[in-house]
């Protein structure tokens, strides 16, 4: 599905950036644009990287009008440019607001101005009946992108959402926060040991994206089959692996931290289906949404709802 294709990746440089360029320069795309606003990130992953089909674009989701230029001619959009630092985000709300929101306001825009094929956008399970400002702004843009409203009908755009747990090993991923505060003989900070979370490593997200840009539906999300782990029992894991014994420190909650996460509420139930490896959060119902998409899919249209 990429041969011959332009991608742009927008937050190219962050941890799923830098991995989905890697994974989609073994295909037969013809080139993809990292957008980010990060000049020495850029700069590292110019260094490490070294193909022809990589264009390297400054520029921040905020700013509608580079963003346009960016996308001219760019047949697949992937966006994960975000705040993501539940805490960041707290203090600083109205920021949060202009990237995670109104950036995904643009991308979308600016992907129907440049007819753009297919808008993904990368979304997290604190979405999901959202405690705290971060959560808010993830499900504002996840509705952003699943929804026809903002279009008009007659445009082709194929506009989805994926959405999922912590990244393992990913920048704000509690497991290299761990494993440097044992490499450093500290003791390690846990907020509460039955706190619950979702992991998913790398590649499984990777593989996640390409399901959904290889045969999601317009208007959905596609959310892994992952199963929760208590934080007291990653730690333990980890203590053992680096063969230490259980010292830590109990540190409170973060403001706006949940407790325990969820990646589909109950009020979503009645439209999700099962699709064996993921769940299909699809309301066929909506006004706005490609019916037509839904009846002609057949990777999915045989699966009970849950």
């Amino acid at each position: 599905m990429f041969k011959g294709k332009i991608v742009l990746i927008t937050g190219g440089t962050g941890s799923l950036g830098t991995a989905l360029t890697k994974r989609l320069l073994k295909t037969d795309v013809e080139t993809i644009r990292i957008f980010s606003r990060d000049e020495w990130k850029q700069t590292q992953m110019h260094s490490s990287l070294n193909d022809g089909r990589l264009r390297y674009l400054i520029g921040d989701v905020r700013d509608k009008e580079r963003l346009s230029r960016a996308l001219q001619d760019v047949d697949i959009v992937v966006h994960t440019a975000a705040l993501k630092h539940v805490p960041v985000a707290e203090y600083n709300p109205f920021e949060a607001v202009k990237t995670n929101v109104q950036g995904a306001q643009n991308v979308l825009d600016c992907a129907i101005e440049n007819e753009v094929n297919i808008a993904l956008g990368v979304g997290t399970d604190k979405a999901v009946s959202p405690l705290n400002t971060y959560g808010a702004t993830k499900l504002l843009m996840e509705r952003l992108f699943i929804s026809k409203d903002y279009s008009s009908n007659n445009h082709k755009i194929k506009t989805m959402c994926v959405r999922y747990g912590n990244v393992l090993g990913s920048r704000g991923s509690v497991v290299p926060i761990f494993i440097n505060q044992i490499l450093n003989n500290k003791r390690l900070t846990v907020t509460d040991p039955s706190m619950t979370r979702f992991n998913i490593t790398m590649n499984q997200a990777l593989d996640l994206i390409f399901r959904s840009l290889s045969h999601g539906i317009s208007g959905s999300v596609l959310i892994p089959k992952l199963k929760s782990y208590r934080l007291g029992d990653l730690k333990d894991a980890i203590l053992q692996l680096y063969d230490k014994k259980d010292q830590f420190d109990n540190i409170p909650l973060r403001s706006g931290e949940k407790s325990h996460e969820v990646l589909i509420n109950n009020y979503e139930l009645r439209n999700t289906f099962d699709m064996k490896e993921d769940y299909l959060l699809f309301d066929k119902e909506n006004e706005y949404l490609d019916q037509s998409d839904w009846e002609k899919n057949s990777h999915y249209k045989n699966y009970d709802i849950c």
